[in-house]
């Protein structure tokens, strides 16, 4: 007697309704992710209690980086950076300042200059700074920073970007960022700038710190034992 041969059958599987739902994650995640800036140095923030967090538009923020000499080590003094999340309100605040500052910039400068997640040289080095190649910048960037420096008696560049960008944005909101390192003068300085202009309220970013256990629950986990 013959074996009886069973017919084999293709299974398909419509992967149509798993490509749809693929889509619409991938989709999601692109419009929801918020994409970290490249900064010019890395800072170790401080920790803090504090669980206010930071705005994720609309925001203005300071870099404040302790300088430091070619060993590593920090020199006392530190350098400011800034950037704005909105390229159309930093591309109008750019317009503010070189129009006050007599600073030409072709098309090609102030579109990489807008690219940039963080600027931070003085006006006068600008042009300069965005002739550059794309692998120099970081590095030229490291040695500079935004003066502090009244200018004639008058407000100084850092007070006239800060100022620059509220005219654009009256409901811009302004973030302090500092490296654990910083020496509290370096911040004390940006903090008088920022109170010399009314700018009072501003965040701090720092890093959650661990509360810890307190002694109440301390007793309490003693009592379950």
């Amino acid at each position: 007697m013959g074996k009886v041969k069973i017919k084999k059958s293709d299974i398909w599987i419509d992967m149509t309704p798993m490509s749809d739902v693929m889509t619409l994650l991938l989709t999601f995640f692109m419009l929801t992710s918020t994409f970290v800036k490249n900064e010019p140095v890395k800072v170790n923030t401080p920790g803090s209690v504090s669980e206010i967090k930071v705005p994720e538009n609309g925001v203005l923020t300071i870099l404040v980086s302790p300088e430091k000499d070619k060993a590593g080590n920090p020199t006392g003094e530190g350098q400011v950076f800034m950037s704005i999340d909105n390229t159309d309100q930093l591309g109008a605040t750019l317009s503010t300042m070189t129009g006050a500052f007599g600073v030409s910039l072709n098309p090609k400068q102030i579109e990489t200059f807008k690219s940039e997640g963080t600027f931070g040289v003085p006006m006068n080095d600008l042009s300069t700074y965005l002739t550059m190649n794309a692998s120099k910048r970081p590095q030229y960037l490291q040695t500079k920073g935004i003066p502090l420096d009244s200018i004639k008696g008058g407000m100084s560049e850092f007070q006239q970007w800060i100022d620059a960008a509220r005219n654009v944005n009256e409901d811009i909101k302004i973030a302090l960022k500092a490296d654990a390192s910083t020496p509290y003068k370096t911040v004390k300085r940006v903090m008088n700038e920022l109170q010399d202009m009314d700018e009072s309220h501003y965040y701090m970013i720092t890093q959650l710190k661990n509360r810890g256990t307190n002694k109440w629950q301390r007793k309490k986990a003693n009592k379950r034992k």
